[in-house]
């Protein structure tokens, strides 16, 4: 889904009030009934991370981590069965699944008499029934299933879902007859650094040349395009020559803007390919890292 740069601002505006919990995606869905649950959630995603980037320090600071604390402590004395950690996560504007975090580091703190390893933090966010309090595992678990933008239970969609489309991708070649080379392919060879897709033989899309293929399972907005364009695409048109971003989730329409300098931006596989001549095929191949 191409969507103009004024439709995206409009849903950004939409979300600066939002939490990152289920019933709020719910109500996003609601007031953009046209466009599909999962490219408003990666929009979401990616807008309330740019919110979270901003304001997190102020919640790492001891005296706020302490407050927070003993608020939970209070409050779940009171309300043993209430989701206490989930609530006062949505009041202070933090990601339920970065409070569970916090408050769970902190009580590990008082249990260890120091500070916990990473690894049994990320152990006991993974399976809440690992913590040696069932309240807090709990609210825990609350938190972790609640989340839409943080934490080990998305962590683990996220990967999924850009496995599952990276699978498509490669079907769709198939089907196409197209001869390719994937990304553990090409790290066999002895890459490090390579698109989720060679092409064997060149394709042309729209009367634009494509060597490469890259997945994103995801929108595409100004800085993940910016970052990815730094980091990756132009890294693969100085390799590899021109290639095709199929973002699955949309983009900002704007943003496909080099067509002519050989990045081509799509929002699915492209019905109309057509393979260039196998005279082609030898000088295009990618070369053995010397």
């Amino acid at each position: 889904m191409r969507l103009s740069r004024a439709e995206y601002k409009e849903i950004v505006r939409w979300t600066e009030q939002l939490r990152p919990t289920r019933q709020c995606m719910k109500m996003l869905k609601e007031r953009f009934p046209n466009h599909s649950q999962s490219t408003l959630l990666s929009i979401f995603s990616l807008e309330y991370q740019k919110r979270t980037k901003r304001t997190i320090s102020r919640h790492h600071a001891p005296d706020v981590i302490e407050s927070h604390y003993q608020r939970y402590l209070s409050e779940v004395k009171a309300h043993p069965t209430a989701p206490v950690l989930l609530e006062l996560a949505n009041e202070v504007d933090l990601s339920p699944a970065l409070m569970a975090r916090i408050i769970l580091d902190r009580f590990l703190q008082d249990l260890e008499g120091g500070m916990p390893s990473k690894t049994v933090v990320n152990s006991m966010l993974k399976e809440p029934s690992l913590i040696p309090d069932q309240i807090l595992a709990n609210n825990i678990y609350q938190c972790t299933i609640n989340d839409c933008c943080y934490g080990p239970l998305v962590d683990c969609i996220k990967h999924t879902i850009g496995q599952e489309h990276e699978v498509l991708l490669c079907d769709k070649l198939k089907e196409r007859n197209l001869s390719f080379l994937d990304e553990n392919q090409l790290r066999a060879m002895g890459y490090d650094k390579t698109p989720d897709i060679i092409l064997e033989v060149p394709i042309a899309v729209e009367g634009h040349i494509v060597h490469w293929i890259e997945s994103k399972a995801s929108f595409g907005d100004d800085h993940s395009h910016r970052t990815y364009l730094n980091e990756q695409f132009w890294s693969y048109w100085n390799r590899f020559g021109p290639g095709l971003v199929i973002y699955w989730y949309g983009f900002i329409g704007e943003l496909d803007c080099q067509r002519d300098r050989g990045i081509l931006l799509k929002d699915c596989f492209p019905a109309d390919i057509v393979t260039l001549c196998h005279a082609a095929q030898q000088d295009q191949l990618p070369q053995e890292p010397q």
